[in-house]
């Protein structure tokens, strides 16, 4: 999927997704980015301070590690990892060969649980983008 160009009410549909699919379950913060470590959307439950553009840059240097180590080892790229920490957990998700899917959440939430939102938000994103390609709203 080439994500081209969003227009903003692609960037509504997919802030809309994050809300649905991930916040309203109790992550506390989901990040639509790319490669480069460009924040395309973001959404939170409004109790995160978070600095989002430093974690973005971040992010994307760990996944960037990550697929570099999946080479290593024989695999093409290890699609999702995790890490998780005594209070918070992050979970990295690729959504197609340019985009990345960042999700910041508590313990109270298990990953599994993550999962299964992550992969139905992962979904709603790519029709989103497919739809905008369709109705010529991206290049």
């Amino acid at each position: 999927m080439n994500y081209g160009i969003v227009n903003q009410a692609q960037l509504e549909d997919i802030k809309t997704a994050m809300l649905e699919s991930l916040i309203s379950k109790g992550v506390e913060c989901v990040i639509l980015l790319d490669k480069a470590g460009n924040t395309i959307a973001t959404a939170d439950n409004g109790a995160c301070d978070y600095d989002i553009y430093a974690f973005t840059a971040l992010g994307a240097g760990n996944f960037a590690t990550v697929e570099s180590m999946a080479n290593l080892v024989g695999e093409n790229d290890f699609s999702q990892f995790f890490h998780t920490g005594e209070k918070t957990n992050i979970h990295f998700c690729k959504v197609d060969d340019n985009l990345l899917l960042v999700s910041i959440f508590g313990k109270e939430l298990s990953l599994g649980y993550l999962r299964l939102n992550v992969a139905d938000l992962v979904h709603k994103i790519r029709l989103i983008c497919r739809q905008g390609r369709e109705s010529g709203h991206m290049s």
